[in-house]
């Protein structure tokens, strides 16, 4: 199957825009450029149209914290132990949720899902395609990453429980204490006769061998540090999530090269932890040149929103191509998944929206969306 889309304001992302044609074959990125001439099965004049490709979000809830049903039925956090890490999202992810048909009209066709951030070690999430209504068909990697979380979330479910963590204090020691005990469980492993599999210690064994990353949920500076440090103990790759405070140690972060996916950064300041956030992060955060995806953290903004949060970001000095990247091609790199998406090139899965405006402008609206070939929206 054959698509070609003429004449069109082509945004690759990792080249300069360009006015031209885009020919997508058989789900990838046949070839680009000035007035292609091919046969194919569809040609879609897009004069006057945005080619992007699809945005990318690599921290979101969307379809374990499902829109309409109210929180006493979500699905995104098991507050019941401190350390889930044997939980699974894809076994909680409910594809037909209302928001992903919102979140495609926002230009949305990837996301690694998380569990919420209750636990000190809340479970393991993965990354999808909105391509499917069966979640086995949506996966790109699952396992992809090991939630964790410090700070005033699991402090605030425990605490009020009277029991372990009820402190920043606690909840670095249940994480300690899991990576410790895990490090004995592998030893135990190399026996011959060992047949004692624990679903936890299995995923804290992958966390070890740098098979998946720590993806831990950390607001304040002293959190960041605190994760950092936890990483380089046990060797463990870390990326921080939301990181708002990421900008007041923005050398130190970059040394460390530590990827962020920032977010959110605009709404209610709701917590201690938060009456620092700013939208000059997003600018101080690229021009030391850390490498940083943009989060919506879905729902606490909607997902369908991800090209306006990014395009305010302008309005406190950060580039638009550094803003572009935050939404496409820094976070495939963060999931190590930027061979397949994360910008139009030949080649690439071709993940492709269509806009009516830039989607930096506030009316813009994906109006068609194809991912790996086949139309979606």
């Amino acid at each position: 199957m054959r698509v070609l889309f003429k004449k069109g304001y082509i945004y690759p992302i990792t080249s300069e825009p360009f006015r031209g044609d885009l020919l997508i074959e058989n789900g990838k990125i046949k070839k680009m450029g000035k007035n292609i001439r091919v046969k194919a099965d569809e040609i879609i004049d897009a004069d006057g149209k945005f080619i992007f490709p699809g945005f990318i979000d690599a921290h979101s809830h969307i379809g374990i914290f499902e829109e309409g049903v109210g929180m006493g039925y979500q699905d995104g956090n098991e507050m019941t132990d401190p350390n889930t890490a044997q939980v699974r999202v894809i076994d909680a992810f409910y594809p037909e949720d209302a928001a992903i048909k919102r979140a495609l009209e926002g230009g949305v066709t990837t996301v690694m899902v998380v569990p919420g951030s209750a636990n000190p070690i809340g479970g393991q999430g993965a990354i999808l395609k909105f391509k499917s209504k069966v979640v086995d068909e949506m996966i790109i990697k699952e396992p992809a990453g090991l939630k964790m979380a410090m700070g005033e979330n699991p402090k605030r479910v425990y605490g009020s429980q009277n029991k372990l963590p009820a402190t920043r204090l606690g909840s670095v020691a249940v994480i300690r204490d899991f990576f410790l005990k895990v490090k004995n469980y592998m030893k135990k492993k190399e026996k011959e006769d060992f047949n004692e599999f624990d679903l936890k210690m299995e995923i804290g064994e992958k966390v070890l061998k740098r098979e998946i990353p720590a993806r831990i949920h950390a607001h304040r500076a002293d959190d960041i540090l605190t994760a950092i440090r936890l990483s380089e103990e046990f060797g463990f790759d870390l990326v921080i999530e939301h990181a708002t405070e990421a900008y007041k140690i923005a050398d130190y972060i970059k040394e460390k090269n530590i990827p962020l996916v920032l977010g959110p950064l605009f709404g209610f300041r709701t917590k201690l932890e938060l009456k620092d956030m700013s939208f000059e992060a997003l600018r101080i955060i690229n021009e030391k040149g850390i490498l940083a995806g943009l989060m919506c953290d879905h729902p606490v903004l909607h997902l369908e929103h991800a090209n306006v949060q990014a395009a305010l970001g302008m309005r406190y000095g950060a580039k638009e191509e550094d803003l572009l990247k935050m939404l496409t091609i820094n976070p495939a790199k963060i999931l190590k998944i930027d061979d397949r998406v994360g910008s139009l090139e030949e080649g690439k899965d071709a993940d492709i929206t269509i806009w009516d405006y830039h989607p930096f402008e506030i009316k813009a609206k994906a109006k068609s969306v194809y991912i790996e070939g086949k139309k979606v929206l």
